[in-house]
């Protein structure tokens, strides 16, 4: 039998989507005062795997992904989801919105994003928010599965995810 324990802290993670003609720094530094010190960063590239946000965004997106210096304890993903969403709402104009924050969180093992979107292979964290396992980490690289959304399976994408990584297992190591 199992004993139950509390697992290791993990490495805050968002994918920042968004309209290029929002202006993005005012949203970024919302970001860092709740969250701490951008430590990695990849973007902003076009985001042109998909016109699934079109719609509702416009044509012409940009995607950045950053994690955060400090580490948070699991739980605290569906209330970051919840600030998140509130966030995007500040900056939505009729309706729509400009900006599309997707929090999650990195472990030695996997990737972790928040959805409020229920699915056969999403898990139920509480506050009306889903747990998704998007990538997993197997012999040096980060795997997708037949879910994982397009741009998590990009080169660059994939080398900023090894590298934040690296740096949780670092601290992580020193604790």
């Amino acid at each position: 039998m199992g004993t139950p324990h509390s697992p290791d802290p993990v490495k805050l993670f968002a994918g920042i989507m968004y309209d290029e003609r929002l202006e993005i720094d005012p949203v970024l530094r919302r970001l860092e005062k709740k969250f701490g010190q951008t430590e990695h960063s990849y973007g902003p590239v076009p985001f042109s795997w998909t016109d699934y946000y079109a719609p509702e965004m416009g044509g012409r997106l940009k995607k950045s992904y950053i994690c955060y210096t400090g580490l948070i304890d699991r739980d605290e993903l569906p209330a970051i989801k919840l600030w998140t969403n509130r966030l995007e709402q500040d900056y939505a104009a009729d309706d729509r919105r400009k900006v599309n924050i997707d929090p999650g969180y990195i472990t030695r093992d996997k990737l972790v994003l928040a959805t409020t979107k229920d699915f056969f292979h999403r898990l139920y964290l509480g506050k009306g928010i889903y747990g998704e396992v998007t990538l997993h980490f197997q012999k040096g690289i980060f795997r997708h599965f037949s879910w994982t959304y397009p741009d998590y399976k990009d080169e660059g994408v994939q080398k900023f995810l090894i590298t934040a990584r690296a740096g949780l297992v670092g601290k992580i190591r020193k604790e």
